[in-house]
């Protein structure tokens, strides 16, 4: 189909946005209705997510599509919207989709549907599930909304524009790639929180949340902590001990295990309480099972240790912040990298 008969038979936004938001409708209906029924088609596909990624684990993929179940209201997108305009002509953008936490990528799906495009969609090997779940929802809801992607495998084709997500080494390839075309391309983030001995309870609960959702994994997890001096880190096991769980799970298991060992080896000093490990390092990424923490003195020696890693950073958690628990609760106008994405794909023009 070229770019002119797809302009003749794309659905206007309008009904884009009413077709999302029964999608929104049916989902909350089929997360009710799996939770009394084992064989429910959703369990079926949380199984089958599962198993193609065993981190995709029933809590974690729950968690996922409750969010977007409460993200697509017909409201909620109608107001997300208001400010951008539609573009004139529909162009095709590729979509390179991360797969490190579940329905990463959805977003940017979502984005440039309602942006008028047409996606020419390359799932994560290790997410493509769960996302085919949801458009072939949204197709038996319109069926004229087939028209507006398609999932592809091997290097995507015919694209005018692309949006990619991957590590800081896949960045560079990307770049190389889609360089020649207008393009968003994001690399490694992740998110720090910054405590000042006043937290709650609940808010430490909070930032266990923020960590330990998706069993660390998304760029809008916490992998770094900036404590006051003297802070007394046995708050922090205390608050992480509803995440116990974890360790019902083997891979998570498995990554505390060679972790620590490795640490330990290596004669690092750590603090740990059989769930995690904290470790007094200056990196802000952490792998998984660990949490890396810094002490400062003063406000300014904070900022100090902050400005330098701004670029990759994706959310600060703390008091003057992101409130704690709310890391892996985007909205709808919450980019990555603090890129428009929707800005970005209603101003494209072809070139």
């Amino acid at each position: 189909m070229t770019i002119q008969s797809y302009f003749c038979t794309m659905v206007e936004r309008g009904d884009l946005i009413t077709s999302f938001g029964q999608l929104g409708n049916e989902l909350r209906l089929a997360i009710q209705e799996s939770q009394s029924d084992a064989d429910h088609e959703l369990n079926q596909v949380k199984q089958r997510a599962f198993v193609q990624n065993g981190w995709f684990t029933s809590n974690e993929v729950d968690h996922a599509l409750q969010q977007w179940a409460d993200l697509l209201h017909e409201d909620k997108i109608t107001n997300w919207l208001s400010t951008y305009s539609s573009p004139k002509t529909p162009l095709n953008v590729g979509l390179v989709l991360a797969g490190n936490i579940p329905l990463v990528g959805f977003h940017d799906v979502l984005c440039t549907i309602l942006a008028g495009h047409k996606a020419h969609i390359k799932c994560s090997s290790t997410d493509s599930i769960l996302l085919t779940y949801l458009l072939e929802k949204l197709v038996a809801i319109e069926p004229q909304i087939k028209e507006h992607f398609t999932i592809q495998d091997g290097f995507l084709k015919s694209w005018d524009a692309a949006i990619a997500t991957g590590s800081s080494n896949s960045a560079r390839y990307f770049n190389q790639y889609f360089g020649s075309k207008p393009s968003i391309i994001r690399k490694n983030r992740t998110s720090i929180a910054v405590l000042d001995g006043s937290e709650s309870e609940e808010e430490l609960a909070g930032l266990m949340e923020d960590a330990f959702r998706y069993f660390g994994l998304g760029c809008r997890n916490v992998t770094k902590l900036f404590v006051p001096i003297n802070y007394d880190l046995n708050k922090i096991f205390k608050a992480s001990i509803p995440f116990s769980y974890l360790l019902e799970n083997k891979k998570y298991v498995n990554n505390y295990n060679y972790h620590k060992t490795l640490m330990m080896m290596n004669q690092e000093t750590i603090l740990e309480n059989d769930l995690f490990v904290l470790a007094e390092k200056t990196d802000i990424f952490s792998p998984v099972s660990v949490l890396n923490y810094e002490t400062y003195k003063t406000e300014e020696e904070l900022t100090n240790k902050i400005e330098p890693i701004l670029d990759d950073i994706q959310c600060v958690i703390g008091n003057k912040n992101l409130a704690f628990g709310e890391a892996q609760k985007p909205g709808l106008d919450d980019y990555a990298d603090g890129i428009d994405t929707m800005d970005f794909l209603v101003n494209l023009r072809c070139e």
